[in-house]
């Protein structure tokens, strides 16, 4: 038994201090200022789960002193569950490493050629996405005959010089474009002209003397090419393989710089690494390994040997000839045999009187063949 302190002892009014809870609750007093009687177990401290107080205690939801709202069981700010993910390291480790691999992923399929590119099939008469003007062309069709196969070439698209005589084809005395009227239509819209001339690479005032010095010429391959289109105010890009019959005006190295049916200016292609995916409607005789790359000449060619395939002829026309009208028949090249034949083109050089070295010239850095029917040297894969 326990005994009742003395009376004089007996507290007579509330403890001094501050108060711990709302008096008008059951225990709004705090622990800490409720005095002990003698022989009572004391209130554990607020937020333990000991001794019948916490959410199933005797004094309500809370317990005595625990203030309304706040999360019992004696837990830290958090309500005492595991820390914040952002403190895991195992987590960090995971979401860090999946953002390094998206990263990598995107710079892997945006660089030049990285897991494939798109290369679209451009018909020898249509005009296409992103004309610069309309068409100029005056021949855009294969002759009725069938292309040639270039020879195999390890699994690469075959590269020819651009001096390589049989390459392009014609018709005697009959130009594939209308060169004046190219001139007309980019130097009337000046907008169009400042982006075409960037994209050819030259100043804009030199456009008429830069097309004049082209020899229109009509491809014998389906081509692979840089196009360079127009389209909301800006030049574009992209990768073009050209059907064999496209009128062209090719460069005084060989090299297809403007394709007629569109006005576009063209460049040599970008090496694609990966599998080429194919865009647009393909034409009967379009295989993606036939498709060639025309190479830089090492000298200028002053006279090209071109062949008609719908009257079996050849026909040498003069550099910056425009109209053809200076075209002159000519004997066939390498012994008489038809074009398709190793020895039906000759030689990519052309003999010294046809063509002269370039000052300061250098050999092409992919390599050419001895002629459409030779076999071509190692060079870099398109």
């Amino acid at each position: 038994m326990t005994s009742e302190p003395p009376s004089g002892k007996r507290p007579t009014g509330p403890p001094s201090g501050p108060l711990s809870g709302q008096g008008s609750e059951p225990g709004s007093y705090g622990s800490a200022h409720r005095p002990t009687e003698p022989g009572r177990p004391a209130a554990p401290p607020p937020g333990g789960s000991g001794g019948g107080y916490g959410p199933s205690g005797p004094s309500g939801p809370s317990g005595p002193g625990q203030p309304p709202g706040r999360p019992s069981g004696g837990r830290g700010g958090n309500g005492g569950g595991r820390p914040p993910w952002w403190r895991s390291a195992p987590r960090v480790a995971l979401v860090a490493g999946a953002l390094v691999t998206a990263i990598a992923l995107g710079i892997f399929f945006a660089r030049p050629g990285g897991g494939g590119g798109e290369v679209f099939l451009q018909a020898a008469s249509a005009e296409g996405p992103d004309p610069y003007s309309k068409s100029t062309a005056k021949q855009s069709d294969t002759g009725g005959a069938k292309p040639p196969d270039p020879p195999a070439d390890g699994g690469r698209n075959p590269s020819f010089s651009g001096s390589t005589q049989g390459l392009y084809g014609g018709t005697q005395n009959v130009a594939s474009c209308d060169v004046e009227k190219q001139i007309r239509y980019l130097t009337e819209n000046q907008d169009k002209g400042r982006a075409w001339a960037q994209a050819a690479g030259i100043e804009q005032n030199r456009i008429p003397e830069y097309l004049r010095g082209l020899t229109p010429v009509q491809l014998r391959y389906d081509t692979r090419v840089t196009n360079h289109g127009y389209r909301d105010g800006a030049a574009t890009s992209r990768q073009d393989v050209l059907q064999a019959g496209t009128a062209v005006l090719v460069d005084d190295r060989g090299v297809p710089r403007v394709r007629c049916a569109c006005g576009n200016p063209l460049k040599e292609p970008v090496a694609i690494k990966g599998d080429v995916k194919p865009k647009g409607q393909a034409w009967p005789s379009y295989q993606e390994k036939k498709s060639v790359v025309v190479q830089r000449s090492t000298t200028i060619i002053n006279i090209f040997w071109i062949y008609d395939p719908r009257t079996g002829e050849w026909i040498k026309r003069h550099r910056g000839d425009s109209t053809g009208a200076n075209d002159v028949p000519a004997p066939p090249p390498g012994g008489g045999a038809s074009p398709g034949t190793s020895s039906g083109y000759g030689s990519d050089t052309p003999s010294s009187d046809e063509s002269a070295p370039a000052p300061g010239s250098s050999p092409p850095t992919g390599g050419t063949t001895d002629g459409p029917g030779g076999p071509p040297s190692e060079g870099p894969a398109y």
